[in-house]
């Protein structure tokens, strides 16, 4: 099933809105990414304008920002400890932005998008 991105069928109130028109192409969303922890895979999705998004579908490493140091690197994840987004993500080892991964060099704050950027950036908290 398609899912739409056009307004509700109901307004907070609970009325009806009246339908002046159909679903368009355009409208439709797509089914969320869930970057999981692995062997880095990436899709590249068409989007509108002939533009390209990457989807990382899972990755194993992150450019690590290091506020103390003020330098970047790039080290191994080995496990999502915190996820704002949906609770059950940590224990199926999927990264959203604002998870919370243990990294080689400690906790650190995943600040990018990877399901939309095709990137895992991420800024050391501990």
């Amino acid at each position: 099933m398609a899912l739409s991105q056009a307004r509700p069928k109901r307004k907070e109130t609970g009325g009806r809105y009246i339908a002046y028109r159909k679903k368009r192409q355009y409208e439709l969303g797509r089914e969320p990414s869930f970057t999981k922890l692995g062997k880095k895979r990436i899709r590249n999705i068409r989007t509108m304008g002939a533009n390209r998004k990457l989807r990382l579908l899972s990755a194993d490493t992150a450019n690590l920002f290091d506020p103390k140091s003020k330098s970047y690197k790039q080290v191994k994840i080995k496990t999502i400890t915190d996820n704002p987004a949906n609770r059950h993500f940590i224990r199926r080892n999927i990264m959203t932005k604002g998870a919370v991964v243990e990294t080689e060099l400690g906790k650190a704050r995943v600040t990018s998008r990877p399901g939309q950027d095709g990137i895992v950036n991420a800024v050391l908290i501990s």
